[in-house]
């Protein structure tokens, strides 16, 4: 089952790219989120995402949001890729993809790859917006546009 627009998203725990524990009704009720999924840290299409999410990340931060990306990736390949590219952004392991199937990310790419999915979501958890996309660089605009709606 797949979440929807209209959805509270669940609850959900994951260690960030620091090994430390992120509770997700932690930031719920604060503040809207970005979360996006994408497949693989270093690849060409996720550098490019997250470096796109990083270079626009103060616009989303001005506007009281927070970017959340989240893969299967392990907690030291987040922090290399955090590291290597300087995202200021919470990366989430997602190893056994219980969040991936929690939100209900379909795979991308004829089922080889894990799928893109990129999840705006109001301060209360609200889903406002579901962005599927294999193009890396369209969702950061398309998650920018639906934060600016959402706070004016």
């Amino acid at each position: 089952m797949s979440l929807k627009v209209g959805d509270v998203i669940p609850n959900f725990t994951a260690k960030d790219a620091n090994g430390e524990v992120f509770e997700s009704k932690d930031v719920l009720g604060r503040k809207p989120l970005v979360i996006y999924f994408y497949p693989k840290d270093n690849t060409p299409g996720c550098t490019t995402e997250a470096c796109s999410f990083r270079d626009q990340y103060e616009d989303f931060v001005a506007l009281g949001a927070e970017v959340i990306g989240i893969s299967s990736d392990s907690v030291d390949s987040h922090q290399k890729f955090s590291h290597k590219h300087h995202l200021p952004f919470i990366l989430l392991s997602d190893v056994d993809k219980r969040i991936r199937t929690l939100f209900g990310v379909p795979s991308g790419l004829l089922g080889l790859l894990p799928g893109r999915v990129t999840y705006v979501v109001d301060k209360n958890g609200v889903i406002i917006l579901i962005f599927d996309s294999m193009i890396a660089a369209k969702h950061i605009p398309k998650a920018l546009e639906a934060i600016k709606e959402l706070v004016s």
